[in-house]
């Protein structure tokens, strides 16, 4: 009796010890995630943490030390330029390594080796591959290394994240190491320049090619121009209207079959795109120049506005050696400073919006891939056997074919209906080799316009609005990266791609790029829109936004003594311009009395989305209703993908032309007035909303419910925060929306002493077990700002400072 009780006593350890030693679906091992000793009890950073260190690395030049202060801040002062590299690598990792690894497994197609098989991410995972993402990383790569001064300060950057990952100990593994039950990999400079791909298709991915081939198929060329228009009636250009150009110094030519080929063709696709890059990754900045500042020195203001998530995007730090002491928003899982100012300058960026990514028709020979059709022969492809790993699952393996454009993105393998031969390859800047990085390097040490001018010549891809002031006086901006030279109307659809005629011809030359320096008018503005009018002699599509442009120049305009506190108050500005034009021309033809509160409230409105507004959530109701009833019609005779007219360009239409023949529902018999179809949308909208109303009283931030979420979205809820109490809407400059909106607000004013501000919503600490993790949200929320501290080195006894790490050689 007594050795059956041994032995079922050894079998239960033994089936326990497997049990909690093994995963089970979603389930961690959950021996090793409860153990007190290295589970995730660890993870739970106590108050008074203590950040002191001293560290030794064999591989630093000198001595250097970081003074992390009480918003755990660090500030990094370092004898040799490239052991600040290494020490903003080392915190880099320290604070924030789980999410620089996983945005380079996004970017590269291998979300699903660690989150299992999970059939849209496995669609993600073959989506970023055939895009040809980890094919720009390696360009990119190669030209990084090439150059030695930016090779060295890569490696010591990716020396200081290795050095940190070598140091974690089980116990110390981030908690989403832990929950998904997997260790991080040594990081490359490959995965800087995977890292910086994934930002370009962030920011320079979003095109419409694909659904306006589709939209072309029912519409006319000139409905498209309707319907896509690319300048619009308001728009407040970067450069200011009237600015002369010099005649172009490219001039590309269409080719002789563009009319039937490309123009006349009525293709209809079914391609759908996994991964689209959100539509308003935008951003706002302005410069204003002394001459209209209460203090005589100029002003600089950014809030870049991307998707917002927990860890944030942004890592605050200042970086100080003997040629640079710049602060500002850095980039975990990238060197230097992307968003910031040092002694001398400021510097901030918006989204270009330009269309640099083109799509052309590709015949194969046969379904092996082997050759395409080309310049009238058959053309060997270039075929890279993808191996998609899954955790738990076979490996699945994809032949994605290269051609002379790029990469095979859609083929019958691939989510296209089209079958055979026919495919579909990508065209892509962000394919060209390049070394976006060395931008910051010297942006990051510049003094004057001249050696910001020379800092930013050379960058390709994404395209982005730089905009400089300096203490100096000088206030600028450039349109800059490497943009295509197209012929009109090149690009707007999918290309034919059996010959050469039509590949991009070359590019705009980049003195010919968009520009301003010191303006009569005082100031600089950008904000997604088109940067120039209709005079500048090249076509330039783009995905451009109009009103908070309108917007921040109608503010501008009337401080003729700004102050830093000003430029806070319009970075929060709710104010929307394009519901001021619309409220009207909709009240003036609403044709009922029912529901006349509802019509109330918004005769009385002032246009400001706060977060306590009824009227937003009512104009915006009412405009969804009418957006619906103008173009469910025509919309519904085109295939998937689709994209429909921006709500600002149905409100320049109806306000161009009352009688547009796009009010009418071509669907019934009678012919629709826009009296009519403004009181049927308004009906529609008022009836669903007096239903809302029983459960939010119609609370414009309780109707779009903000919220900030873990990366890995509702996989980690709780790691993320819900229900913000935020207004903003995309359309005004605080352009909030549900899960996007400024990502960073940072206000300089460039005194003799610079004073500056910022805040992002989040926390410099990616743990969420540290009271660092999400503390600054509430103060994003309603619009306070912290000071940010450009520390001198005999401040080491500041009481702001909260911990000293040393690193030494030795």
């Amino acid at each position: 009796m007594r050795i059956l009780s041994a032995i079922f006593v050894i079998l239960l350890t033994a089936a326990l010890v497997f049990a909690l030693d093994t995963k089970w679906g979603s389930i961690p091992p959950l021996g090793k995630f409860l153990s007190p000793q290295q589970g995730f009890w660890q993870n739970a950073e106590p108050s008074d943490e203590d950040y002191n260190a001293s560290l030794k690395f064999s591989n630093l030049k000198g001595k250097g030390t970081v003074y992390i202060d009480e918003r755990l801040v660090p500030h990094i002062f370092a004898e040799q330029e490239e052991d600040a590299y290494f020490m903003q690598g080392y915190l880099h990792a320290k604070f924030r390594l789980w999410q620089m690894e996983f945005q380079t497994l996004f970017g590269s197609g291998r979300l699903s080796e660690k989150l299992g098989n999970d059939p849209r991410i496995i669609k993600n995972d073959r989506q970023m591959r055939r895009e040809g993402m980890v094919f720009a990383a390696e360009n990119a790569t190669k030209e990084m290394e090439r150059d030695p001064a930016s090779k060295a300060y890569y490696d010591a950057y990716t020396a200081g994240v290795n050095a940190y990952i070598t140091s974690l100990s089980e116990a110390e593994l981030p908690i989403e190491y832990k929950l998904l039950d997997y260790k991080p990999e040594a990081w490359s400079n490959f995965k800087v320049a995977l890292f910086l791909k994934v930002m370009s298709k962030d920011l320079a991915g979003y095109e419409r090619d694909l659904e306006f081939t589709n939209a072309k198929s029912v519409f006319s060329l000139s409905d498209m121009e309707q319907l896509y228009p690319q300048v619009s009636d308001s728009s407040m250009p970067i450069v200011p209207k009237g600015t002369a150009f010099a005649a172009p110094g490219i001039i590309p030519v269409k080719p002789a079959s563009a009319d039937s080929l490309y123009f006349g063709n009525d293709t209809t696709l079914n391609v759908i795109e996994t991964v689209k890059p959100e539509r308003t990754n935008g951003s706002n900045n302005w410069a204003v120049s002394g001459s209209r500042t209460a203090s005589g020195a100029p002003l600089l203001a950014n809030d870049p506005h991307l998707t917002l998530s927990l860890p944030s995007i942004w890592y605050e730090m200042q970086i100080t050696t003997p040629t640079m002491n710049v602060y500002g928003a850095t980039f975990p899982g990238s060197p230097s400073v992307i968003i910031g100012f040092n002694d001398h300058i400021a510097f901030g960026f918006t989204n270009a919006m330009r269309d640099v990514k083109d799509y052309y028709a590709i015949r194969f020979k046969d379904a092996s891939k082997k050759e395409y059709w080309y310049n009238g022969g058959w053309t060997p492809t270039r075929l890279k056997i993808e191996e998609v790993k899954i955790k738990g699952t076979p490996t699945l393996f994809d032949t994605v074919a290269y051609t002379v454009f790029g990469p095979v993105m859609y083929d019958e393998s691939f989510t296209n209906d089209v079958t055979g031969t026919k495919a579909i390859a990508v065209r892509w800047m962000a394919h060209e080799p390049s070394n976006e990085g060395a931008m910051w390097f010297k942006l990051d040490r510049a003094k004057n316009y001249n050696d910001y001018l020379a800092a930013i010549k050379g960058f390709v891809c994404p395209g982005q609005n730089m905009l400089f002031a300096s203490k100096s006086g000088d206030i600028a901006v450039w349109q800059q990266a490497r943009f295509p030279a197209r012929w009109q109307g090149q690009g707007s659809f999918i290309m034919p791609g059996e010959d050469s005629s039509y590949a991009w011809q070359g590019f705009i030359p980049e003195e010919e790029n968009p520009h301003v320096l010191n303006p009569a008018e005082g100031f600089i503005q950008s904000a997604n829109q088109r940067p120039v009018d209709a005079s500048y002699p090249y076509f330039i599509p783009g995905n451009y936004v109009v009103p908070r442009g309108v917007t921040i120049h109608q503010q501008l305009s009337a401080m003729p003594r700004a102050t830093p506190q000003m430029m806070m108050a319009l970075q929060n500005n709710y104010y929307n311009s394009q519901a001021a034009d619309a409220v009207p021309l909709l009240l003036k033809y609403l044709e009922t009395d029912t529901y006349p509160a509802y019509a109330k409230e918004l005769e009385d409105w002032d246009f400001r989305a706060t977060p306590e507004s009824r009227a937003a959530t009512i104009y915006q109701a009412w405009i969804d209703s009418l957006e619906a009833l103008i173009w469910n019609d025509e919309f519904s005779r085109i295939g998937k993908p689709q994209v429909r007219p921006d709500e600002e360009t149905l409100l320049e239409l109806l306000l161009r032309d009352s009688a547009s023949r796009f009010i009418d529902n071509i669907t019934t018999p009678v012919v629709e007035t826009l009296g009519e179809q403004v009181t049927k949308a308004f009906q529609s909208a008022a009836a669903d909303l007096a239903i809302e109303e029983q459960n939010n009283g119609l609370v414009w931030w309780k109707h779009k419910e903000p919220a900030i979420n873990h990366l890995l979205r509702e996989a980690l809820l709780p790691f993320g925060r819900q229900g913000i109490k935020a207004g903003g809407m995309g359309n005004t400059p605080n352009a909030i929306t549900k899960t996007h909106g400024p990502s960073w607000r940072m206000i300089v004013h460039l005194t003799a002493t610079t004073e500056a501000y910022g805040i992002y919503p989040g926390g410099q600490s990616g743990n969420p077990g540290s009271r660092f993790y999400q503390n600054f949200i509430d103060d994003w929320t309603v619009g306070k700002y912290y000071k940010l501290w450009l520390m001198k080195a005999s401040e080491a006894t500041d009481k702001r400072v909260l911990g000293t790490m040393t690193f030494s050689n030795s």
